[in-house]
């Protein structure tokens, strides 16, 4: 897999992944794995599962766990937050059938529920945040506005010591060449 060369414009992931798997017996280890088991022509069952990237971001009431998760592996997850467990795979291996995905949308870890007031105070805290860093923000593009409006006032124009200078030259040359 390689890196985005560029930033797709609607910030959406195009990336999609097959999945393949095999059935294999209890006693094939990870060094009998081999290419040719995929091969659907050599009469191994493969099963397909396409899974597109989704970036979701996090939502501001959730909060970031410190010091956990550090030196563990990541857990896996489907793109659409499916789960897939041992019974489906059995039917599925039967009944050769795609597999039914179980969506568990409204899943959520007991650490995030909290009660109503302290959602509403999370949510008053966080636009009070936000309405002060825009009005932070609206404040430095004045002054930015004002700076570029001085310093192109001093830049535009002669100094007035130099076109008087310039003007008593021109009236002693003239002067001159009258003579």
């Amino acid at each position: 897999m390689q890196a985005q060369l560029e930033t797709p414009p609607d910030m959406q992931c195009k990336d999609k992944f097959l999945v393949q798997s095999v059935v294999v017996t209890e006693d094939t280890t990870t060094k009998d794995v081999t290419g040719e088991m995929f091969n659907k022509g050599s009469g191994n069952v493969v099963d397909e599962m396409k899974l597109k990237v989704a970036y979701v971001t996090p939502e501001p009431s959730s909060p970031v766990r410190e010091g956990s998760g550090e030196g563990s592996s990541p857990q896996a997850s489907f793109s659409d937050g499916a789960n897939l467990n041992y019974q489906d795979m059995q039917t599925t291996m039967e009944s050769d059938e795609p597999p039914s995905l179980s969506a568990t949308r409204s899943h959520k870890d007991p650490e995030e529920l909290t009660s109503d007031s302290e959602t509403s105070a999370l949510i008053s805290r966080l636009t009070g945040e936000r309405n002060s860093a825009i009005q932070q923000n609206n404040k430095l593009r004045e002054e930015l506005s004002l700076m570029r409006r001085e310093i192109s006032k001093q830049n535009g124009g002669f100094p007035f010591v130099f076109l008087a200078v310039i003007a008593l030259l021109g009236i002693l040359l003239g002067y001159i060449m009258k003579r």
